[in-house]
């Protein structure tokens, strides 16, 4: 589980060594895995027209960009304890609202980051207009967000948790 504040990324230790693994794969046997790749391909003759080398330049493009942002997550991150379970919503939380109102209009999300996530459980950021309406609602409440057309759009706060990874 995590949670993004003030460029602080709350991670629980679970989603810490997940993402920790995941970068020494991709710093090491993935990356000379790459390298070895782009070395076969330019064995084969002329850069210009060869499509093997350029599929894994761009792989090599991507690795490296994984492994810029598992940096900046790990380098940032706090490793510490889900969110009291106040009914407050926060980062870390498991939020249920329903739109408008309306109880058969309902949605259930994590507000956090998807990153250390391994469930289907929809994710949005507390940056995000959704998020910035919910954050620091109790259950029961009433919040309003704005769209990206410019309107409002309301809600009701139905359920606060903790995420439970």
């Amino acid at each position: 589980m995590t949670q993004t504040s003030d460029n602080v990324t709350w991670l629980t230790q679970a989603a810490y060594d997940q993402l920790k693994a995941e970068l020494e794969h991709l710093s090491g046997p993935a990356r000379a895995e790459i390298v070895a790749k782009i070395e076969e391909a330019r064995q084969e003759g002329d850069l210009k027209e060869n499509a093997g080398y350029h599929a894994a330049r761009e792989d090599q493009g991507k690795l490296e960009l994984r492994i810029r942002q598992l940096n900046q997550i790990l380098e940032s991150a706090k490793v510490g304890e889900a969110p009291a379970d106040d009914g407050v919503v926060a980062p870390g939380m498991v939020v249920t609202i329903a739109f408008d109102g309306d109880p058969d209009d309902t949605t259930t999300f994590l507000l956090g980051s998807r990153e250390g996530i391994s469930s289907d459980l929809e994710t949005y950021s507390p940056q995000s207009p959704l998020g910035r309406g919910v954050a620091g609602k109790r259950t029961g409440d009433d919040a309003t967000y704005e769209l990206p057309n410019g309107r409002s759009a309301s809600v009701k706060i139905l359920d606060v948790r903790p995420y439970q990874g």
